[in-house]
């Protein structure tokens, strides 16, 4: 892996096989929407896991782009408004797919094309730009990422 993880403001899980990292703003919701697709894949019977919420330490291994959890917040995410919660973790994981969360009133209909998701001197990841109070979050990755391993059926 790199020498240096370099830390983003993010929330990772694990879906089946898939590492999914929930990006934007503080406030954005990428908690809750993490949380609401792990839910939505364990009622489908599916793995899902926690990473890491708030630091995600990410790092470059054989060309491929790592999420790992600091070790004082394992297991541990913050559902706003409710408190921390303790859920099912793993300590780290590949990550796929960057997952944007984006205001309702300040999203583009249609966004570009190929977006993707810059780490510096790490790597990059595709980016898929979501309305952060989307009601099937993992449905909408599954439609239009259905190679990273959710079957379009959640």
């Amino acid at each position: 892996m790199t020498a240096v993880p370099v830390n983003v403001h993010a929330t990772a899980i694990v879906v089946r096989e898939a590492g999914l990292l929930f990006i934007g703003p503080s406030g954005a919701g990428k908690s809750i929407t993490a949380f609401n697709c792990m839910v939505a894949a364990r009622r489908s019977a599916a793995f899902a896991a926690l990473i890491a919420d708030d630091q995600v330490f990410l790092s470059q291994k054989d060309g491929a782009l790592f999420a790992t959890c600091p070790d004082t917040i394992a297991g541990l995410i913050e559902i706003r408004g409710s408190g921390i919660a303790r859920l099912p973790h793993i300590p780290s994981a590949p990550i796929h797919l960057a997952v944007l969360l984006v205001e309702r009133n300040s999203m583009e209909r249609l966004p570009p094309e190929g977006e993707v998701f810059d780490i510096p001197g790490i790597g990059s990841l595709p980016q898929l730009r979501m309305v952060q109070e989307a009601q099937e979050p993992l449905a909408i990755i599954a439609a239009f990422y259905p190679d990273i391993g959710i079957p379009r059926t959640f």
